[in-house]
C-alpha cells in the first residue's frame, strides 16, 4: 500500500499513524470500499515494522468498521457506515443520556471523550 510512512518523532505510536492514515484514506475515498489491503506480514515487512504492530492497527480498524477481514480471501476496505446508521446512533445516545438525566453538555463532552479515546 503505497504513501504509508511511519513517523518515529511523532507522539503517537505506530500503530496509531497506521490506523489513522489507513482511516482517513478510506474515508477520502482514496481507498475505495472492496479494496484489497496487504496481509498483515506483508505490511510489517514492507514499513519494517513489527507484524504485531500492524495486526493491532487491523484490529482497530475493523472495530471501528473501516476495514472487513474475510477469512482466507484476505482484508478489504468496508462499506462506509450509511448517515441514517450515525443518524439511528445519535438518536439513540440522546434517548440514552435524556434517560440518564445527562445534560447536552455533558452528552457532548462524553462523545467527544470517546471519540479521542479510540
Amino acid at each position: 500500500m503505497p504513501d504509508l510512512a511511519l513517523d518515529p518523532s511523532l507522539p503517537e505510536p505506530p500503530f496509531e499513524q497506521l490506523r489513522s492514515q489507513v482511516a482517513a484514506r478510506a474515508a477520502s475515498g482514496d481507498l475505495p470500499a472492496g479494496t484489497r489491503l496487504p496481509t498483515v506480514r506483508a505490511l510489517a515487512a514492507e514499513l519494517g515494522i513489527a507484524v504485531n504492530t500492524v495486526a493491532r492497527a487491523y484490529r482497530e480498524l475493523e472495530a471501528d468498521g473501516v476495514i472487513v477481514t474475510e477469512g482466507r480471501r484476505g482484508t478489504f476496505i468496508a462499506a462506509p457506515a450509511a448517515p441514517a446508521d450515525v443518524g439511528a446512533a445519535a438518536a439513540a445516545l440522546a434517548a440514552a443520556a435524556r434517560r440518564a438525566g445527562v445534560t447536552l453538555a455533558q452528552a457532548q463532552r462524553l462523545l467527544a471523550d470517546a471519540w479521542s479515546s479510540d
